[in-house]
């Protein structure tokens, strides 16, 4: 338990326990189990670890038979995201997945609606409260999100990073620990809570069957309280920020703080993707160099900066590295040529 910080609002814990007072019951052995001290509920800066947030969670849907946790006006029996995992895992990529996760999901519960939708490259999920959730608020919201996109994580074993979260609630006292549950910007008070991604995700295939189904139903908590760390398209995403912001990718730092993860996990990842931050700079440079001398007029010092050199000097020398000619030579060449 040592090796995870705790992080994860005491605030949570104390909507279980007022789950648990609803149903005339008593938390303190799903307490224990979690090593958690009922003291700690007094607190209200406590914060708690991963483990302990899994293993509480756990117990508690157990003994309230309601994996819901309380947060709906009926209960959710042990099995019930089972299900509707299950009725998602045939899907032919990611985005039909999530929009019968959607529509299942209502039929368990309509206190509130799941909806995806795409606008332009960016896809959003929300969330639309249909009665007042009360005390549980929250905490329903936040575990919903967390766990539709763990599930959306594991179903094509991918970490899918965040372009935002959105929650239409104001910031509680813990809104800190938000960065850490939802990494990205995040906004309270929005007309709709929600999470926003890359719609490129939604086309990749589905990378899990029946079997792995079964393994990842005996340990599902980790999904909603660890981040994944595979990112099947962070090569796209690392062409698309080099293409977007030619002057502030110089460095991987710059470039890793644009995708919201560290430098070391952006060489990592793209080394386990079988590329490299300078072969994709290379080709993300070349190919706007080149549709710059073939499309415009612009003076080589120009087409030098546009393509995310500090100097024209090194992208002459680079250019020819590529070519084996000039900038100049390339644009008359090639209009030769035509």
């Amino acid at each position: 338990m040592s090796k995870h910080p705790a992080l994860t609002p005491i605030a949570f814990v104390q909507t279980m326990a007022l789950a648990y007072e609803r149903r005339g019951l008593n938390p303190a052995s799903a307490l224990a189990q979690a090593q958690i001290a009922p003291s700690a509920l007094l607190d209200q800066t406590a914060c708690i670890t991963a483990w302990q947030m899994e293993r509480v969670s756990g117990a508690a849907m157990l003994e309230l038979d309601d994996e819901a946790l309380g947060w709906f006006s009926r209960r959710l029996p042990w099995g019930s995201y089972g299900m509707l995992a299950r009725a998602s895992l045939s899907a032919p990529s990611l985005g039909v997945a999530l929009k019968r996760w959607c529509r299942h999901h209502a039929l368990l519960a309509d206190d509130i609606a799941l909806t995806l939708t795409v606008a332009g490259d960016t896809a959003l999920l929300t969330i639309a409260e249909q009665r007042d959730l009360g005390a549980l608020r929250e905490f329903c919201l936040v575990s919903v999100l967390r766990n539709i996109h763990g599930l959306g994580c594991w179903l094509i074993d991918s970490r899918i990073p965040l372009l935002g979260a959105q929650f239409a609630f104001a910031a509680p006292p813990h809104a800190g620990a938000y960065g850490v549950l939802f990494p990205g910007p995040t906004v309270f008070g929005a007309a709709l809570t929600g999470l926003r991604f890359d719609a490129r995700y939604l086309a990749l295939a589905l990378r899990r069957d029946e079997r792995a189904l079964q393994q990842m139903l005996q340990r599902a908590l980790p999904l909603t309280v660890l981040p994944y760390r595979r990112d099947r398209l962070l090569v796209q995403r690392v062409r698309q920020a080099l293409a977007a912001h030619p002057a502030q990718t110089h460095s991987a730092d710059a470039l890793a703080a644009l995708l919201h993860v560290s430098a070391r996990t952006l060489h990592r990842q793209l080394k386990e993707e079988g590329a490299s931050l300078q072969a994709l700079k290379d080709e993300v440079r070349r190919e706007r160099a080149m549709e710059l001398l073939l499309r415009t007029q612009r003076p080589i010092k120009q087409i030098a900066e546009a393509a995310g050199f500090l100097n024209e000097k090194s992208f002459m020398r680079a250019f020819k590295g590529w070519t084996g000619r000039s900038p100049g030579e390339f644009r008359c060449g090639v209009v030769g040529e035509v």
